[in-house]
């Protein structure tokens, strides 16, 4: 890389100086290349609604499994965040969750009539197993339900409806967040749902944004291309 190829002349420079062979070092001042950050990848609304429904069966596990799909893409959900989750963190009648966020920081954010549905399935088979843990999404010895596990469940379904690439709990945030500033939300309320501290932090999904309206432009406008395209 050109960052690799850089240290290695600053290194040089830097043992001629020291050995007296030149007397000033230039490789000072040459700066760093700018790494531009790739953009947060995010699932199209086509393969998020066939993420959704992807679960299959009546089991214990395609009732969970389902309900996590549903909650991540509805509310943006950290994955540290959703495998933190209790029973009593849901208010189910109002369609409100309570989320402990980073630095031990809570908020309420709404929940989607889908994910709701899919959490009130999920909930008698879950009482099934007769434990008393707290914690909302179990496996299926009863304890609370880690990230990994929650990874590994993101991954499966990603796989099974055949998505392009690895597929991630946090692809899920960065769709949720996309889909809305598609839909007209604007950047605060945004960030309020993700639970971002800083606005800047929110600011990199408006990239997102542009390269969408792009496309949108390419395809409606009639003066986009020119014949030879």
């Amino acid at each position: 890389s050109i960052s690799r190829k850089l240290a290695t002349i600053r290194s040089f420079f830097k043992y001629l100086h020291r050995e007296g062979t030149v007397k000033k070092n230039p490789a000072k001042l040459v700066s760093s290349p700018r790494v531009q950050k790739a953009l947060p990848r995010f699932l199209t609304v086509d393969e998020a609604f066939a993420l959704m429904e992807s679960p299959k069966g009546d089991t214990f596990q395609a009732a969970r499994d389902k309900a996590i799909l549903e909650l991540l893409y509805s509310s943006g959900l950290r994955v540290s965040e959703l495998s933190t989750l209790d029973i009593n963190d849901f208010d189910i009648k109002d369609y409100l969750v309570r989320v402990k966020g980073k630095g031990k920081k809570e908020r309420i954010i709404p929940v989607g009539e889908k994910a709701v549905e899919a959490i009130k399935t999920y909930l008698p088979e879950r009482v099934l197993l007769k434990k008393k843990s707290q914690a909302l999404f179990l496996n299926n010895r009863g304890g609370r339900l880690t990230q990994r596990s929650v990874r590994r469940i993101v991954e499966k379904y990603s796989r099974m409806i055949a998505l392009a690439g690895h597929l991630s709990p946090h692809a899920l945030r960065h769709t949720f967040a996309t889909h809305l500033l598609h839909g007209g939300a604007d950047l605060r309320s945004i960030q309020e749902l993700l639970g971002h501290s800083s606005l800047s932090t929110t600011q990199k999904y408006t990239h997102v944004d542009i390269v969408h309206l792009m496309e949108v432009y390419d395809k409606a406008h009639p003066m986009a291309k020119t014949d030879e395209d």
